[in-house]
Order: C-alpha cells, then sequence, then structure tokens
C-alpha cells in the first residue's frame, strides 16, 4: 500500500509516518498543498491524506482537483 501524506504540522506528520512505516505502508509526506498537488497528479496512491488548512493550497482545494482528473 502506498500512502499520500499532506500535513504541514511537521511533528505531526513525523509521527504519523513513523506509524505507517513500523506497519510496512509505504509513505510520502508533503508539507505544502502545491508539493501534495503535484505528487497526486504525478504519482498513483492508495490513500491520500490531507490536512484541510495548508500553505499554498488547501486540501480541499487538491481534493477538488483530484476529483475533477
Amino acid at each position: 500500500m502506498r500512502v499520500l501524506l499532506v500535513e504541514d504540522e511537521i511533528s505531526l506528520a513525523s509521527a504519523l509516518a513513523k506509524i505507517f512505516e513500523k506497519n510496512k505502508i509505504l509513505v510520502d509526506v508533503v508539507h505544502d498543498g502545491l508539493e501534495g498537488k503535484m505528487l497526486s497528479d504525478n504519482d498513483v496512491y492508495d490513500v491520500i491524506i490531507l490536512d484541510i488548512m495548508l500553505p499554498g493550497m488547501s486540501g480541499l482545494e487538491i481534493l477538488r482537483h483530484i476529483r475533477e482528473q
């Protein structure tokens, strides 16, 4: 399984990434909405976890973009 985690709070993102990795789940972590959008456009993920309030682009904007694609 492959997960994209878009979370701007670095300590929370790190803790979640460690949990995923401990459970042998591949996780890509980004801290900015624009980076999250770019990765979601260019890679295939089984799950995308989005924070709503992100710098650059909100999680809801990313979700709308993904659904339009």
